[in-house]
């Protein structure tokens, strides 16, 4: 249903170059990058006592196309499973419409993303972490932050998602098992009834703000789907922030103003810019790392890291949607 590699043209072709910067100054950029996301994720081990035994490696360091084409690339991967190939004659049609829609989204999200860890990227499909040069340049020059501290921060929260998805070896397919029970329920399961849409108004229009349309769209089974790839999204990305800000007064002298100028920098942008991510979810990402932090802080202060840590155990012991709102409900599912 999608041409991927028509979307990582047309995004790579359409993205915004980054800012002008110096060839040394760039090349000591990429090759500081690399060089902490090792030394990131020996701190971030230290703190969550997760994956000690794991090699440490280093990211890879990309450019904006760079992004897109491996972002593509990894959506590829993820959703080939569960999404059909568009047959007859205006298969192809239809599969180009959507790949160039898809990398104009690219297109705009790769001026945004600092780096991100992919468990479905990479040459061998065994997950790529990768920091995006330019953005985070960028962003360390727009916040007037010191450019090492900045970098390291961010690795800090990368190198924790590598972690939770190469350290907890059941969670890749987790992910991916959900997102093709999602996505095939979507595009296969009757989701695409207009009867079965109006047959589901009413209790939409009864919950009124409380549902999205992402979530009108969806069956009560897929709900249920969409609720646990929520649950743990948030988890995820929650988890990293913790652990960022836990991990950085010790090795990231100027945490505090990095944090408070960061937060400010997700708020920001203009009116264009704010519905684009209005509409692209960015703004609900942000509130996943806000609410996500919350659980986890509550969870690591009442039964401590190793108590947290049950979330990995299995997919059983992940919290529920509920349950990231609120936390002393999991703790005491898990901790009694």
């Amino acid at each position: 249903m999608v041409d991927w590699a028509l979307a990582a043209q047309t995004g790579a072709l359409l993205v915004r170059g980054g800012p002008q910067v110096p060839r040394a100054e760039a090349e000591a950029a990429v090759t500081d990058l690399r060089e902490l996301t090792v030394e990131a994720e020996g701190h971030v081990r230290q703190l969550t006592n997760l994956g000690l035994d794991l090699p440490l490696l280093p990211g890879e360091v990309v450019d904006r196309p760079g992004w897109v084409r491996s972002a593509a690339a990894g959506l590829g991967a993820l959703t080939g499973r569960a999404l059909p190939q568009q047959g007859g004659p205006f298969g192809p049609i239809l599969a180009g419409g959507a790949g160039v829609q898809t990398g104009l989204v690219l297109a705009f999200l790769a001026s945004r993303v600092l780096g991100q860890y992919d468990p479905f990227g990479g040459p061998e499909r065994e997950g790529s972490l990768l920091l995006v040069a330019p953005n985070v340049v960028a962003a360390e020059r727009a916040m007037d932050v010191p450019g090492h501290d900045f970098r390291l921060w961010v690795c800090l929260h990368e190198c924790t998602h590598r972690l939770q998805f190469t350290a907890v070896t059941w969670l890749r397919d987790y992910f991916a098992d959900e997102v093709e029970r999602l996505v095939g329920g979507l595009v296969g399961g009757g989701s695409d009834s207009l009867a079965d849409l109006v047959g589901r108004l009413p209790e939409a229009i009864k919950q009124g703000p409380k549902l999205n349309l992402a979530e009108l769209l969806q069956s009560p089974k897929e709900r249920a789907v969409f609720d646990r790839l929520l649950a743990l999204s948030t988890l995820l990305e929650g988890h990293a922030d913790f652990v960022m800000d836990a991990v950085g007064p010790q090795v990231v002298p100027s945490v505090d103003t990095i944090r408070a100028r960061f937060t400010a920098r997700r708020k920001g942008g203009g009116v264009f810019d704010r519905l684009l991510r209005a509409l692209l979810g960015v703004d609900a990402k942000i509130r996943q790392y806000e609410e996500g932090a919350k659980f986890t802080k509550h969870v690591v202060d009442a039964v401590g890291m190793e108590g947290f840590n049950a979330v990995w155990r299995s997919p059983n012991t992940l919290p529920s949607r509920a349950e990231i709102a609120d936390p002393a409900a999991w703790v005491r599912r898990l901790h009694g």
